[in-house]
């Protein structure tokens, strides 16, 4: 592997890698933002332009509808213009609809603004983890991968906070405020991204050799790992080892993503199956499993609860955003320690207690009115719980395993489809949790979520193979043991 040069022990995380993915994951920042800012201003638009649930369910949900374009052109693009012209798209679209959702004097406007936000979502959720797995070492890819999620658990954060602080402004401002500020930071990141270098692989895959090494060596703890990571990319993206590094044409090997959707979904091999049958499994149990509802409508939850006022609603909801920053932090030490495959098994048993608790103390609160202080309680520590279970292993694990887990040429691509996949399934429970709630009750929805995390819990028991310690190039051979089979490895190698 790169990172085990003559049996030495892997060194720290390398400085100008992790900078790079610093920088790279402040997209996600604004899009959290844009969803914890969202599940307070509902409250503040529903009253001040008149809307009805229907419509605040299709302003919630609106955006990863539209983040499913962008998530499907995003793979295409960033094989055209590359990874780093790709998140600069993204900023500008965050940018332009922070804008328009910040004047928003009716519905169509707000919904057209969160629309374009959406599409600008799908680029990044897409892009930002490609990019941060693509310049980082395999000992600490877990973490650099992981930044996006842990950057969009502080704009979650972040959003909830100004909820909290600009409740207190006249109602026709204070929301427009909470929408519209988004637009500085995705001005400043479309700029500040150009400093950045772009993803060596990328550039490699373009017959770009020269350029592309020199990017190694910045991102890599040594020359001989630089070389080493060198020769795998070269030999992944089908170009002789004996091509020189001042050979930059090389139009026979010189891709834009070409057939690799006849690749991925016509006429797949057996192990691009196996890879897309996970990778996009990991992306739908991510929503399928009820993350969304807490997020977005977590006031609504707690108020059915017992909560009432609108400072201690947000101030609750505060502490969602506060255990799932938590949780995502530590989890970006623990994916390289204990690996994938562990760490996400132990998550989703504990959101399948958390969920069943959850839906229990919720039904008692309903059944009571609210009046049940114990029950008001449970719904609360059992939320939270749900959250950092989450937070500690499904939410990153998504982004990491699912960029990891694709062959080079199909690794843009592939992750758009998952993302795709990720948005819609998103779409789909921000969309239809306050109708479901309605049919079978709030605790019912809960009960129902925890039945599905028991699903994806046997689904990745039987379907998933640990890649903690791998390189990208070395995943690729995974899914191609033992010949049809599957080989679920135990731990890394």
């Amino acid at each position: 592997m790169a990172d085990q040069i003559s049996g030495e022990k892997p060194v720290g995380v390398n400085r100008f890698a992790l900078q790079c993915s610093i920088v790279a994951s402040i997209v996600a920042i604004i899009f959290g933002y844009d969803t914890g800012v969202m599940s307070g201003a509902m409250v503040f638009i529903e009253e001040d332009l008149k809307t009805n649930e229907v419509q605040i369910e299709v302003l919630t949900g609106i955006l990863n509808l539209c983040a499913l374009v962008g998530s499907l052109l995003a793979g295409r693009t960033s094989d055209m213009i590359g990874r780093r012209y790709t998140i600069i798209l993204a900023s500008i679209l965050f940018m332009l609809g922070s804008i328009l959702m910040g004047w928003g004097p009716n519905y169509p406007v707000l919904l057209t603004g969160r629309c374009t936000a959406g599409v600008g979502v799908g680029f990044a959720l897409m892009v930002a983890p490609v990019y941060s797995a693509e310049i980082a070492t395999a000992s600490h890819r877990g973490l650099l991968a992981s930044l996006p999620h842990l950057c969009t658990s502080l704009g979650i954060l972040l959003g909830y906070l100004v909820n909290y602080f600009f409740s207190k402004l006249p109602m026709h401002i204070g929301w427009r405020l909470m929408l519209g500020i988004a637009a500085v930071p995705s001005l400043v990141l479309a700029f500040g991204i150009l400093k950045m270098p772009e993803s060596p692989r990328w550039l490699i895959m373009q017959g770009r050799l020269k350029e592309g090494k020199e990017i190694l060596e910045l991102v890599s703890n040594s020359p001989e790992e630089a070389e080493l990571r060198y020769q795998e990319i070269k030999l992944a993206a089908g170009i002789d080892a004996k091509c020189e590094d001042d050979v930059v044409k090389m139009e026979n090997k010189k891709t834009h993503g070409e057939g690799v959707w006849k690749e991925l979904i016509l006429r797949p091999t057996p192990a691009v199956r196996r890879v897309l049958l996970t990778a996009i499994g990991i992306h739908f149990f991510q929503h399928a499993t009820g993350i969304e509802a807490v997020l977005l409508y977590g006031p609504k939850i707690f108020k059915k609860a017992g909560i009432t006022t609108k400072d201690k609603l947000f101030l609750v909801t505060i502490g969602v955003g506060v255990m799932k920053t938590t949780f995502i932090f530590t989890a970006t030490f623990l994916l390289d320690k204990i690996g994938r495959r562990k760490l996400l098994l132990t998550s989703i048993g504990g959101m399948i207690v958390a969920l069943t608790m959850l839906g229990f103390g919720l039904t008692m609160a309903q059944n009571s009115g609210g009046k049940l202080v114990w029950a008001l309680f449970l719904s609360i520590v059992s939320a939270y719980t749900f959250v950092a279970f989450f937070s500690v292993g499904l939410g990153p694990i998504t982004w990491v395993y699912s960029t990891e887990v694709f062959p080079l040429k199909l690794r843009a691509q592939g992750a758009s489809l998952g993302v795709a996949v990720n948005r819609l399934t998103n779409a789909s429970i921000s969309m239809s949790f306050l109708s479901l709630s309605r049919a079978i009750t709030t605790g019912g929805a809960f009960f129902l979520f925890g039945g599905v995390a028991v699903v994806a819990w046997n689904f990745f028991f039987f379907l998933m193979p640990e890649t903690r310690g791998k390189s990208l190039e070395e995943i690729e051979t995974l899914f191609q043991r033992d010949g049809d089979k599957v080989r679920v490895e135990k731990g890394a190698a």
